[in-house]
């Protein structure tokens, strides 16, 4: 028996009493997976981002390890409730246009010393201001560096289009900006190398494609490391007290880790290891949160149909955005239909091994948006069931 076919011969026992639709987090898996992003990031303290696995009982899980500290939250609303349910150190990643937010983090002393929000333009505190309906609480600042590289004089542009600052002078001509204005106060950097972390150099059939990756990211690393540091001087320079420099993602570890200008990694689908992370040749993580689709259906042989199961996950459109039939091995989707709003067909001899009411086991493309499917995460530890516990939308929220 292989490990994929043993691992599938625990999750149904596990969930033989469980109809499908069901999510799972497999607790050894997502153990081993936090203890390696803890070694490839060298001592260096791990942020949780919340939206990679959008579960308060796995984050409260992971933030319990040595390592790991505070959470990258990714809307305000998310960060307020995160607070007020007793985490003490949350960045929220993204600028926010949320007033009623604003309003409510500006007159709690509470909120306003739990959460440190994110800003890349002189716009966003007027808002914050515009907001404040007589809160007067400090507004802790991020300054957000824009990461992509620039090739050819600008004329070639890699990386997300996040923030507009990219020089050092840009930011700490914010920092200035902010040191002036009353009612806030700059206490970190983030930097988030997406086309380094978050994309894959070892695609499947894709050679000269990966190579170009791996050389790109390559050169993309020194360039950001150099002007990271140059960042961070000149931020230290109008900011003296800065209290973190966040950069990284399950993706880039290790090479941002090694930094000295960084203090703190941000990682979060590292712990679910989806599928995307397959094709990385950098470190390999265990497929640790799966969800399951019973076959209700078999059409002939060599097929089955299960219920449900298009959940496309975010990006731009593409066959890597689907989730993958996982166990049993072999199964594939039917390339006129993929996976369905209400059926999916599947194709494989495995198929034919499958009866009415079997559970076929899928991997999500990416982490926490699976979450966004299912109330409950069932965590199995060997082959039981040993809790249920809620999702952000089985708490009722769904922040995005």
């Amino acid at each position: 028996m292989t490990a994929r076919a043993a691992d599938r011969a625990r999750y149904d026992r596990a969930t033989a009493h469980l109809d499908a639709p069901v999510a799972i987090v497999d607790l050894e898996a997502f153990d081993a997976n936090a203890d390696d992003l803890l070694r490839r990031a060298g001592g260096k303290p791990i942020r949780v981002a919340s939206k990679s696995v959008r579960c308060r009982a796995l984050l409260e899980r992971v933030l319990a390890r040595d390592g790991f500290a505070g959470v990258m939250s990714f809307t305000l609303a998310e960060s307020l409730w995160l607070a007020r349910s007793g985490f003490e150190d949350v960045l929220l990643a993204y600028p926010s246009a949320d007033r009623t937010r604003y309003a409510e983090l500006t007159a709690d002393p509470k909120l306003a010393s739990a959460v440190t929000v994110m800003i890349d333009d002189v716009a966003q505190l007027d808002l914050v201001d515009a907001a404040r309906d007589g809160g007067r609480e400090v507004v802790r600042v991020c300054l957000e560096l824009d990461t992509s590289l620039k090739l050819f004089g600008g004329r070639v542009r890699v990386g997300a289009r996040r923030s507009p600052l990219h020089s050092p002078a840009e930011v700490a001509d914010l920092a200035r900006a902010v040191a002036r204005r009353p009612g806030f106060e700059v206490v970190g950097i983030m930097a988030y190398e997406g086309h380094v972390a978050g994309v894959g150099d070892a695609v499947a059939g894709r050679p000269l494609r990966s190579r170009a990756v791996r050389l790109m990211q390559a050169a993309a690393r020194r360039e950001l490391a150099e002007r990271r540091a140059a960042v961070v001087r000149a931020v230290r320079a109008v900011a003296p007290c800065l209290e973190f420099v966040n950069g990284g993602g399950t993706g880039s570890v290790q090479h941002t880790a090694a930094e000295d200008a960084v203090t703190e990694i941000a990682a979060g689908s590292g712990l679910y290891v989806p599928r995307l992370f397959d094709n990385y040749t950098s470190f390999r993580g265990r497929p640790a949160a799966l969800f399951a689709q019973p076959v209700v259906r078999r059409p002939g042989v060599g097929v089955v149909t299960v219920l449900g199961g298009g959940y496309p996950a975010s990006g731009a459109a593409g066959k890597d955005r689907l989730p993958v039939p996982y166990l049993p091995e072999g199964l594939r989707y039917d390339p006129q239909e993929g996976p369905g709003e209400v059926q999916t067909p599947l194709l494989g001899t495995p198929a034919d091994d499958l009866l009415i009411g079997d559970k076929v086991w899928f991997r999500h493309a990416k982490a926490g948006e699976l979450c966004e499917r299912f109330d409950t995460l069932h965590l199995v530890e060997g082959d039981t069931v040993t809790a249920t516990v809620p999702t952000y939308r089985g708490e009722g929220h769904t922040f995005l």
